[in-house]
């Protein structure tokens, strides 16, 4: 009878925190819905008549070049699209700006099995918006249309043009490169600095960016501006974890006339230090962490003890939802693996057994806001923590709550 009694009281408090769970899953996947659709940054737009309209600008995924934008006058009003005949400029404050203008562009494939057999690039003349990469003496550009990357630049307030860069075949199994971009690069960029970075450069952003922030040094009375740098976040955070854990213990064995010991509910303290690795996919929604966490669970039922002391170390995956510029929510999965020293059931009959854990899951929902503070509620589901001794099963859960924040 004491058994089933002391087995009731820990379902009940697991049924206890399943239900705070669900409540919390159910909130969130509500909250979600309500506000993670869309994203609106502070920005601005200039028209055909050179009037600067402060407004609130859709945030796009960047996959492509737009050539319309969507935006609203304020958070009160519904939102508006206008196309690229109509802007001259537009950006987000502090991380991008895009300028129309007609420029020549080669649209030639560069997949391998649609390269043309022209060497020279092909060039005609289309009204893009594009992205600025560079801002100084000299400008670079960027534009994208699915696998079409095209670089732009212009010094002063000369033309736009592209740099050219274009594979072609010369035979079935022959592929040559027209490089014609490092010309335009060593022509225009006289700076004794920049001569080595074009040397064997590659066509790519962190390349080109490079050798035009270095120029543009080279003319200290031109401001600079690298809005490349102004879009990349940092690619790892470090957050301080402090948090209050609900654990419970249960220890049953295998003879049925041994009793159960139902260690009841416990408070305890877990402290972590957390690093967060961005993934580097679109809008930085998916992170990898890992999180090594002191934890504790003691108890004492009967003269029966328990002193379980470990280092966990959850490895997981976190995926963001945005609800705006300073707050998101967020959801993980990790798995855990522990390390427990000197951790070990004292029973009442004198028998000392050493506590071994059985690596598990576990599964957190929480909300970050400004970037710097976090609140997480995270569950672990049942666990055995005596796995070298067969003839006892344990289920051992915890529920935590947990503040963090982010150091750098």
């Amino acid at each position: 009878m004491t058994n089933k009694i002391q087995a009731g009281h820990t379902f009940n408090l697991m049924n206890m925190k399943k239900k705070i769970l669900l409540t919390f899953i159910f909130i969130s996947l509500n909250y979600l819905n309500c506000f993670s659709q869309i994203t609106f940054e502070k920005g601005y737009y200039i028209n055909n008549s050179d009037q600067k309209i402060d407004c609130l600008i859709k945030k796009t995924e960047e996959l492509n070049s737009p050539n319309k934008i969507v935006y609203k006058l304020s958070d009160n009003i519904a939102e508006e699209t206008i196309g690229i005949e109509s802007v001259k400029e537009f950006g987000i404050y502090n991380t991008s700006k895009y300028i129309r203008s007609f420029v020549k562009i080669d649209r030639s494939s560069d997949d391998t099995n649609r390269l043309s057999e022209e060497k020279e690039a092909i060039l005609k003349e289309e009204q893009l918006f594009l992205m600025v990469l560079v801002q100084g003496k000299a400008n670079l550009y960027f534009y994208k249309d699915r696998n079409l990357n095209r670089y732009f630049f212009n010094i002063d307030n000369s033309d736009i043009e592209q740099l050219i860069y274009k594979r072609y075949k010369i035979t079935n199994f022959k592929i040559g490169e027209n490089n014609k971009f490092e010309e335009q690069l060593w022509d225009k960029l006289n700076c004794p600095n920049v001569a080595k970075d074009i040397i064997n450069i590659k066509y790519r952003k962190n390349k080109l960016v490079k050798i035009f922030v270095k120029y543009n040094k080279c003319n200290p009375k031109a401001e600079l501006v690298n809005f490349q740098n102004k879009r990349e976040r940092d690619f790892f955070n470090l957050n301080f974890r402090l948090g209050i854990k609900s654990s419970s213990l249960l220890v049953q064995h295998e003879n049925p006339n041994i009793e159960d010991i139902n260690f009841g509910n416990e408070l305890s303290p877990r402290l972590g230090i957390e690093a967060e690795f961005l993934m580097p996919l679109k809008n930085n929604k998916w992170t990898v962490v890992i999180e090594p966490t002191y934890q504790s669970f003691k108890s004492k039922k009967n003269d029966n003890k328990v002193d379980y002391r470990s280092i966990e170390l959850p490895v997981g995956i976190r995926h963001y939802f945005f609800l705006n510029k300073n707050s998101k929510l967020f959801i993980n999965a990790s798995y855990i693996t522990h390390f427990s020293n000197n951790s070990k059931i004292e029973f009442s009959n004198g028998a000392n057994l050493e506590i071994e854990i059985k690596n598990n899951m576990a599964f957190g929902f929480g909300h970050k806001i400004n970037d710097k503070y976090s609140l997480e509620l995270r569950y672990i589901p049942i666990k055995e923590i005596m796995t070298e001794h067969y003839a006892y099963k344990t289920n051992y859960t915890s529920l935590s709550l947990i503040f963090g924040y982010t150091i750098f």
